[in-house]
């Protein structure tokens, strides 16, 4: 079989060189490449967040919790936290918790406690009880709720729940590091003395060289 001579280059025949063979077939492959690309998250950063009081003096024990990007989002299947009571006291004072986080009540006293909440984040009612209550209580709903118990008026606590698993509480200097990609945000925070049972909200941005972002809070 004679095959037709081959036609060298010219107008309207453009030469199929080795460049556009090999762009040809790397063509899919450089479509994946960006599509790999497109779909990798940004990459979290360690960033400080301080909080002062109205005084400007650093603020600790202070809840911030980051919403990044502004979308909420619940905890695992299973997360589970503890609040015990030992020498008639709740420890910590302070619990912070995502949302769906279930919570166990152990007491480790010798005498019995009754706990319970009439927050509205929570409501819960603990009788009195020794050990371990072997149902745990699951906090479901965003807010803060104030436990007692009904034997020992000066046992208090508090536990704090939000929607996202960005949280910490603030250090004897007032500080939190947290593990954030730039952007931005929505940051929660909360304090005991400010009396509310509410976080209180504020834009947050980060951006790559930003000083550490301070929030002040109206308590003394």
């Amino acid at each position: 079989m004679t095959h037709p001579p081959r036609q060298a280059a010219g107008p309207g025949r453009p030469a199929r060189t080795l460049t556009h063979k090999l762009t040809h077939k790397l063509a899919p492959m450089l479509a994946l490449h960006a599509a790999l690309l497109y779909s990798v998250p940004a990459l979290a950063a360690s960033w400080t967040l301080k909080v002062q009081n109205a005084a400007g003096q650093p603020l600790a024990d202070a809840v911030l919790a980051v919403e990044v990007k502004g979308q909420p989002g619940r905890a695992a299947a299973g997360a589970v936290a503890q609040m015990e009571q030992r020498k008639r006291q709740f420890l910590p004072f302070l619990l912070v918790v995502q949302t769906g986080t279930a919570v166990n009540f152990p007491n480790f006293d010798t005498v019995r406690h009754h706990v319970y909440s009439f927050s509205a984040t929570k409501k819960f009612d603990l009788k009195l009880y020794a050990g371990t209550p072997t149902e745990p209580v699951l906090f479901d709903k965003a807010g803060v709720a104030t436990l007692g118990c009904n034997i020992h008026d000066d046992m208090s606590a508090h536990i704090v729940v939000v929607d996202t698993p960005h949280f910490g509480k603030t250090d004897a200097q007032g500080q939190l590091r947290l593990e954030l990609p730039a952007g931005d945000h929505v940051l929660k925070a909360w304090h005991p003395r400010l009396g509310s049972p509410l976080l209180s909200s504020f834009p947050l941005r980060l951006a790559s060289g930003s000083e550490p972002a301070v929030l002040q809070l109206p308590v003394r």
